[in-house]
């Protein structure tokens, strides 16, 4: 995709220094201070030359040191990007997104919005300008009809030209109401995307579609119990499934400065199936026992039934501030069966070992397939994880083998990216993820096959990529 001819490469931006308050602004989450644009990188190994596209990863950098507490979810979205060039060469960019929030702290030369540890409200000439909330763009970024858009489930989508430069807001031309979801999903046969936007004031839920041209197609409210976080949700060839989870908003808590997220498990916990398409109000819903998933690896259709898989843990730890509880909550591979005839769940895990940033090849989504690829930890605790590798599941087998990075590597998540020659095979391609050593700070995007978990090849980046979330890659032509 060619940027807009209008749109010049931007200025990069610098604050003043981030002074690491928490370990969230020090050591591999530090944020880096320079938007770089590296056109040839060294390459260990070969390429292959099937590889021909670019992998975009989001993840939060905050520009100034913040004035609340600070929780890894509320730096400034910078999306850092690889491109191949099908003949062995690779190049670097990032770029933050450059948010209506982020312009107003620029014109302060400080920060003047909270986050999800302490909500501040800033000041009422930059609120009524730029809005009480700064759309920090930083959970993901996804491609979808010719459109770059970088995503924060609180707030809309960002839309990002072809060279990373910040375009602006995006609303499906003015016809998105309320925030999206930063887990969007994509029917491959369709090439639809399917979405929700959730929010703490009613209506809590809106679900929508657009075609494959991008037009928004479809769009419903679904009543729920009360406002709660939403991180996620999965789709199958027909349906909508909805995670009615106990992580209830407290908004006059978030407008005092305190926790805005309560786990109420007393509350209920539901799971809503909803025809895609439909109404919202003719979602069924089956009540189930309380947990909670920040990612789903996929679902698809079993007659009457919903077979979905995901990282379930048995609560969310609610404490966002820089000092959380020492509680440690481990997510593990499961696997529900929904039962629409009989109105019945059932959960079954599928690990013994704590992962999450679980991902498939996206030509399977929503549709039976055999292989996820879940992130490995080599430790969880109470409010960070270091992921140093990825397992893969055969689901029909039960077999999983894991390939981790180095013994003092950590990772984010592995991203598929198909390979044309082997289309034909579930697992025939690639898995691309930054990889940094924590000893040299040195970062790298490493390419592992997708069958074997071999490596491949290694791409030696410029500067160090800070832990992020999540991101995708995006084939040439697309």
């Amino acid at each position: 995709m060619a940027a807009p001819a209008d749109l010049e490469e931007q200025t990069p931006i610098h604050g003043e220094g981030v002074e690491p308050t928490t370990h969230w602004l020090d050591g591999l989450y530090a944020p880096v201070r320079e938007e770089l644009s590296a056109p040839s990188l060294e390459v260990i190994g070969n390429l292959p030359s099937s590889l021909c596209g670019t992998y975009l990863r989001n993840g939060p950098n905050p520009l100034f040191t913040p004035i609340s507490r600070y929780h890894i979810f509320d730096g400034d979205g910078m999306v850092h990007g690889v491109s191949f060039d099908g003949e062995g060469g690779a190049s670097y960019r990032n770029r933050w997104v450059r948010s209506r929030g982020l312009a107003a702290e620029q014109a302060a030369r400080k920060s003047v919005y909270g986050g999800l540890s302490e909500f501040i409200i800033p000041p009422a000439e930059i609120a009524s300008e730029y809005g009480m909330m700064k759309n920090t763009a930083n959970t993901n970024v996804v491609s979808h009809a010719g459109k770059i858009l970088a995503l924060m489930e609180a707030c809309p989508p960002i839309e990002l030209a072809a060279n990373l430069a910040t375009v602006g807001e995006y609303s499906f031309g003015g016809k998105l109401e309320g925030a999206m979801t930063a887990h969007p999903k994509f029917d491959p046969r369709t090439g639809e995307m399917i979405f929700f936007g959730y929010g703490p004031f009613p209506p809590y839920l809106r679900v929508h579609s657009t075609d494959a041209a991008g037009n928004l197609t479809w769009s419903t409210e679904v009543e729920l119990l009360g406002p709660v976080m939403m991180h996620d949700f999965i789709v199958t060839d027909s349906r909508v499934i909805i995670f009615d989870l106990p992580a209830v908003f407290d908004v006059p808590a978030m407008l005092q400065g305190g926790n805005g997220i309560r786990w109420e498990p007393e509350r209920g916990t539901r799971i809503g199936v909803l025809e895609r398409g439909a109404p919202g109000d003719a979602v069924q819903w089956i009540e189930v026992d309380p947990f909670w998933v920040f990612h789903f690896l996929n679902a698809h259709d079993e007659g009457d039934s919903v077979i979905a898989t995901g990282c379930r843990a048995p609560k969310l730890n609610v404490d966002f501030s820089e000092n959380p509880s020492l509680e440690i909550i481990e997510p593990m591979l499961h696997r529900w069966t929904i039962d629409l005839a009989n109105g019945t769940v059932s959960d079954e895990p599928l690990a013994d070992e704590a992962g999450d940033f679980p991902r498939i090849n996206d030509n399977y989504a929503g549709l039976a397939h055999r292989y996820g690829y879940v992130g490995h930890t080599r430790r969880w605790g109470s409010d960070e994880v270091e992921f140093d590798g990825v397992t893969k599941h055969d689901l029909s087998t039960g077999r999983t083998e894991t390939h981790v990075y180095g013994p003092d590597h950590v990772c984010g998540e592995a991203v598929f990216a198909v390979d044309p020659d082997r289309a034909t095979d579930e697992d025939g391609g690639w898995l691309l993820n930054f990889v940094t050593n924590r000893s040299t700070k040195q970062s790298r995007l490493v390419v592992l096959d997708a069958a074997t978990l071999e490596t491949a090849a290694e791409v030696v980046l410029p500067q160090r990529v800070p832990f992020g979330f999540h991101g995708n890659f995006v084939a040439s032509g697309r």
